[in-house]
């Protein structure tokens, strides 16, 4: 079991502002040096590369590393965290997550022996992926969204065994329920022995003699269930949460896979984003930015009120604190920043036109360096670039 106390941080190395390519990059370093196969079987391997792939399944998923982030590892067991299911990893779990991500790269799958099957033999069900799209204000609040699945289910009616009336699988007899068949043969090198999935079984070591008449013996049916989403605040569109065991089952009651749900957050028209930071323009006319003037703003949380200083130029960037996006790894909330754009009519009416006329005459002329230039300045103060 993989020791709970330990930092997971600690355990693939990296800093807790890490991003997801450093997270990835830290995983699968380590995951390639503990794979089991790497290390015939020593214990204390496989113990750190149970222990590197939960830490990295935790720290991977956006919900799962603010849940950890706040709350610790006890966050993900106790009421805080119980959508998400969590438990410790058992060897067959970290080789799925290990071949989930990086089965595909670099021939790791026929190098560590295929993703969907668990040391047992036994295939565990595929992952399912859905694609959710959020708008900022769900966002800024998290949401809760029910989705239809209609991928594989256990058939109800030989409840999972793929056998007649019920009846499990039983050993298979041409490979006496390993799942492997070994063939020895002699070369000019000596003897060499080549291990195989067992041809009658498929490498499941088990066999069904009078299938089911619903599901054909294999334990699955097609069917449609709905399954509930948590979206936490803050999340951003290169997000995606992972709900453990939520996929399609498994042949013959194996384990299912997992439910992936890829996050695409819909563009605000108000607003640009900047992480937790949003950016507002804000129009306002001549009088507004020689006199000043209190002004409503919209962000997430609702209205809010921004002091428009006297004389205020275009391009000026004020900030609104706290009333920006939730940050979805550290807690609190990022800032709105207004950015001004004075407001030039394009008609004037007679009296508008002879207030500006004498305006004209006792006007003084612009001053200070170019507007463009603090312009940009302000918005990378702004933002922290």
């Amino acid at each position: 079991m993989a020791d709970m106390a330990r930092d997971y941080y600690e355990v693939l190395g990296i800093s807790r502002d890490a991003g997801e390519t450093d997270i990835k990059k830290a995983y699968r370093r380590l995951a390639m040096e503990y794979h089991p196969d790497r290390n015939n079987g020593d214990k204390s391997a496989e113990e750190k590369f149970k222990q590197v792939s939960e830490a990295y399944d935790v720290l991977r998923d956006p919900a799962k590393r603010a849940q950890y982030d706040r709350y610790g590892a006890a966050g993900l067991r106790g009421p805080a965290g119980a959508g998400f299911g969590f438990h410790p990893f058992d060897l067959s779990e970290a080789l799925s997550v290990f071949m989930r991500d990086f089965g595909g790269l670099s021939g790791l799958e026929s190098l560590f022996g295929g993703g969907e099957r668990s040391r047992r033999g036994q295939r565990r069900g595929p992952d399912v992926q859905v694609t959710l799209r959020v708008t900022l204000d769900e966002v800024a609040t998290g949401a809760t969204r029910k989705v239809k699945l209609r991928t594989l289910e256990r058939c109800p009616k030989c409840e999972g065994s793929g056998g007649k009336g019920g009846q499990k699988p039983v050993p298979c007899r041409t490979c006496g329920g390993s799942g492997e068949v070994r063939r020895a043969t002699q070369s000019f090198f000596g003897q060499f022995v080549s291990v195989t999935s067992c041809p009658t079984c498929g490498g499941e070591g088990t066999v069904v003699q009078e299938p089911c008449e619903q599901c054909r013996g294999d334990g699955r049916v097609r069917a449609e269930r709905t399954v509930e989403i948590e979206i936490p605040a803050g999340v951003s569109g290169n997000n995606y949460l992972t709900l453990r065991g939520h996929g399609a089952a498994g042949p013959r009651n194996a384990g299912p896979g997992d439910l992936i749900v890829a996050l695409e957050v819909e563009e605000d028209p108000r607003f640009e984003r900047h992480g937790d930071d949003l950016v507002y323009d804000l129009p306002i006319t001549f009088s507004q930015a020689a006199l000043g003037a209190d002004l409503s703003v919209p962000s997430p949380s609702g209205a809010a009120t921004v002091r428009v200083p006297p004389g205020v130029q275009s391009g000026t960037i004020l900030t609104v604190r706290g009333k920006g996006l939730p940050s979805l790894a550290h807690g609190g909330r990022g800032n709105l920043h207004v950015r001004i754009q004075v407001w030039t009519p394009q008609r004037l009416n007679p009296e508008q036109k002879e207030l500006f006329d004498r305006m004209a005459e006792i006007e003084s002329k612009p001053q200070g360096d170019s507007v463009g230039r603090r312009f940009w300045n302000r918005i990378r103060d702004a933002l922290g670039a």
